[in-house]
């Protein structure tokens, strides 16, 4: 850095040097006018300092859109938690896709084809959609009755509810609700029901309807 902010003082004398004699060649140009010497050149920054300013131009170059509580938050945090957000993993159980989805999940949905739904990123959202809609119709008297309630020192909320019942099912969110915390299931990696109604609890999944039949067509 220190290089470089000499080169950036030391350049422009010497340019304008070099045009001069280009314009003048028969005057008599003294050099030491066109000196650097005596000029601080020598520019110590601390450590510190360089890597606020570092961090300041890397944010700057960086657009990082806020997604908040909205729908499109909810999906892009709970396919971070599943697959950092990778439409072509396959994960050690055989769970595919940015959401991770089973083949048996996949199947009550219309798809059938396990290999193109995942190399088909945008068959992998209409999939979670449909998905949601379905969970929702599933769990549509439970949200009613139990969101906003405190269950096992949690707030239920229905985006909690969607996203623990992509987790482990529906069937086994009604569980959880219906015993007031105390069955509390958990998928082969050690993720409860729980843990995901807390950690995604409060985003807007109003855009999601609750729909018995839904299904994607590939």
């Amino acid at each position: 850095m220190i290089k470089n902010r000499t080169k950036n003082v030391v350049l422009p004398f010497v340019f304008c040097f070099l045009i001069a004699l280009a314009l003048y060649p028969n005057s008599t140009l003294d050099p030491e006018t066109y000196s650097t010497e005596g000029l601080e050149l020598n520019y110590n920054i601390s450590k510190d300092m360089a890597m606020v300013a570092e961090e300041h131009t890397t944010k700057q170059n960086m657009f990082t859109p806020h997604l908040g509580k909205s729908f499109e938050g909810f999906k892009e945090a709970l396919a971070f938690k599943e697959s950092r957000g990778n439409y072509f993993t396959v994960n050690t159980l055989g769970y595919l896709g940015k959401y991770q989805f089973g083949s048996e999940t996949l199947k009550l949905i219309g798809i059938y084809k396990p290999n193109q739904f995942l190399y088909n990123p945008e068959l992998q959202e209409k999939a979670f959609i449909a998905n949601a809609e379905r969970n929702k119709w599933v769990l549509r008297k439970d949200i009613k009755r139990f969101e906003g309630k405190q269950i096992s020192g949690i707030k239920v909320t229905e985006s909690g509810i969607l996203a623990a019942a992509h987790l482990a099912g529906p069937g086994s969110v009604k569980k959880f609700l219906r015993s007031y915390g105390n069955n509390n299931s958990s998928d082969a990696y050690g993720s409860t029901v729980k843990h995901y109604m807390k950690k995604f609890s409060g985003y807007d999944t109003s855009v999601i309807v609750a729909d018995k039949k839904a299904r994607v067509t590939p």
